[in-house]
């Protein structure tokens, strides 16, 4: 490599590393809780399970789970009805002022097998809902997600630049060495590159998938306006129903017509993920890789027959898989525990490349690259 495309590479990294790190510190640190969601719900009690029953206990009907929802707050609408991932027996039931409105939901937990309310827990408030929306869209909504997604972008660009660099700045130093007997200065760019290249894979993976999930409400409507619209192309000119027919039998069609999946979440019409005409059944495998990816079923919201079902495109399915890598949400606990110290271990990696800025930003840039002598302290 020659030095002009050292110098080059070197810019690349500072600034793309410099943009960055604030922002990607706050989402290590954010994201650190996020990644025990469900064992910190547990400990502060915000967690919902359901009661003991013999296995095998049948479900309730799903037009009584959602009338028991829709007593707690009766002049709210239907939203969506969400099978717990993990615990078959729980169902969320969202009601809003209008199939659309997204301010003033209430969420109802359900007992799918005696359609008994368990809990009405609020998720707009509390630490960890506070943890997620800095992680997420720091309170600013899709604006804030997609800048996020940018600084995201930028992490990998100074990933990817700070492995070209990492041969030319570390080629008199043997792979892992820490200058113990040198400057404070000195012994930190060693941990901060030794550490960097430990963390590479995890850190790529990480910022990767997370500027993916970035993209999701962009990627969802691009789908609708593409896929759905032919999908619903028969019932343009209608007018929306006044009445709708049975869930249960919209959700029993689906069963039908995929018997090898089970119940993800239900979209009822008008809202966000369905049509005026539809409730949108959105159907899920059984392992634990396809238990993470969707089908979509349309169901007549009047007859409770299916209308159309189609496999989502590729790119919805990077960002349903992209999602639980990027918490670690694939192996359980031992792999929540590699994540964690893995976002621990670039935090430190994190904070070092800001102090070695503050403390180098006035020694030339090609005597940091090794292109002119260094001076006393020296340069790696």
């Amino acid at each position: 490599m020659t030095s002009r495309q050292i110098l080059a590479w070197a810019w690349v990294h500072k600034w793309s590393s410099l943009v960055c790190t604030v922002f990607m510190l706050l989402l290590c640190l954010t994201g650190l809780p996020l990644i025990f969601h469900h064992e910190i719900g547990h400990l502060l009690g915000t967690e919902v399970e359901a009661p003991e029953m013999p296995v095998g206990t049948p479900r309730a009907n799903l037009d009584r789970v959602l009338e028991a929802a829709r007593e707690r707050h009766p002049a709210k609408l239907p939203q969506f009805v969400v099978a717990d991932a993990d615990d078959d027996a729980i169902l969320f039931v969202t009601l809003g002022d209008s199939p659309t409105d997204d301010k003033n939901q209430k969420t109802v937990v359900v007992d799918s097998r005696t359609a008994a309310v368990l809990a009405e827990p609020k998720f707009d408030e509390g630490f960890m809902y506070w943890m997620f929306k800095l992680h997420v869209d720091l309170f600013a909504g899709l604006p804030g997600t997609l800048f996020l997604g940018f600084m995201g972008l930028l992490l990998v660009v100074a990933i990817v630049s700070g492995v070209v660099l990492y041969e030319p700045f570390m080629r008199k130093l043997e792979f892992g060495t820490v200058r113990h007997e040198r400057s404070t200065r000195v012994r930190w760019l060693d941990l901060h590159n030794l550490l960097g290249i430990v963390t590479l894979c995890w850190a790529f993976v990480v910022g990767f998938t997370g500027v993916i999930n970035t993209l999701g409400e962009p990627l969802f409507k691009f789908w609708q306006f593409s896929e759905v619209s032919e999908m619903i192309a028969p019932y343009a000119g209608k007018p929306p129903p006044t009445e709708l027919g049975s869930l249960q039998q919209a959700v029993s069609a689906s069963d039908a017509l995929e018997p090898e999946m089970k119940l993800g979440f239900v979209a009822f019409p008008g809202t966000f993920f369905s049509s005026a005409h539809h409730f949108s059944v959105f159907m899920r495998g059984t392992s634990p890789l396809t238990a993470r990816l969707f089908k979509p079923v349309l169901v007549d919201a009047q007859t409770a027959k299916v209308t159309d079902s189609r496999e989502l495109p590729w790119y919805l399915k990077a960002l349903l898989v992209s999602q639980p890598l990027h918490f670690g949400d694939y192996g359980g606990m031992p792999l929540k525990v590699l994540w964690a110290l893995f976002d621990i271990v670039t935090i430190i990696v994190l904070g070092s490349g800001l102090y070695l800025w503050w403390v180098r930003r006035r020694v030339p840039l090609e005597q940091r690259a090794g292109l002119v002598p260094a001076t006393a302290e020296g340069a790696a």
